[in-house]
């Protein structure tokens, strides 16, 4: 069975969201004076590939923490949105060639391409944003989570879609996550399972698919 992996590595020199800081991995103990190694680790909540749920947004939406752990693991699907070009929208029409394999998915996976810019300013710029239908169409589907390979579901220095969403849907949202146009087409198993904090308005996951 081959494991695609498609989470970001956290280092100190790997891009934020701008505003925040990058984290910092610094030596606590170390093997020859403790006889063990262990590591200091400062970051955002938001940091790297993660989830968003709707306490991220929503005063009284719900943390990560409390949804059951088979939110996070299901059937995805990735949509291609590499031909839309810069500052375009990924619109119903985007959606179409992919069938009844829309409704059947647990996760619709959004690949823009971004992720090739990662480490560069050009990971801020004007990536494809899913546009107010197909937001519609999440908020009237069954799905568990949606997800990006940018910094974001909204444009930069824009939360209205966060907002549209975690305002009227328990579900989560993945970004930053990489390598979605290695996938195969159609249906696979896809899992992003986030660290387990205390009423958790977002954490980093490790996002990996396989095909059955």
């Amino acid at each position: 069975m081959k494991v695609y992996d498609l989470t970001h590595t956290i280092s100190p020199d790997m891009p934020v969201y701008p505003g925040t800081e990058p984290p910092t991995l610094t030596t606590a103990n170390t093997i020859e004076c403790d006889e063990f190694k262990e590591t200091l680790l400062s970051m955002y909540s938001h940091t790297g590939t993660h989830i968003d749920p709707p306490a991220h947004i929503a005063p009284d939406g719900k943390t990560l923490d409390a949804f059951p752990p088979e939110q996070f693991i299901g059937t995805a699907l990735v949509i291609d949105c590499t031909a839309i070009g810069d500052g375009n929208l990924i619109t119903l029409d985007t959606l179409a060639p992919y069938g009844e394999d829309i409704t059947k998915a647990d996760f619709l996976l959004f690949h823009t391409g971004y992720d090739k810019h990662w480490g560069t300013d050009a990971y801020f710029g004007n990536f494809p944003c899913i546009d107010m239908d197909v937001l519609d169409l999440i908020l009237r589907g069954n799905y568990k989570g949606i997800g990006f390979d940018c910094i974001s579901l909204d444009p930069m220095g824009s939360l209205d879609r966060h907002r549209l969403l975690f305002q009227q849907k328990d579900i989560i949202n993945i970004e930053n996550l990489k390598d979605l146009g290695t996938l195969p087409r159609g249906l696979f198993m896809f899992s992003c399972l986030p660290i387990k904090v205390e009423n958790s308005d977002g954490a980093p996951a490790r996002a990996i698919a396989w095909k059955m």
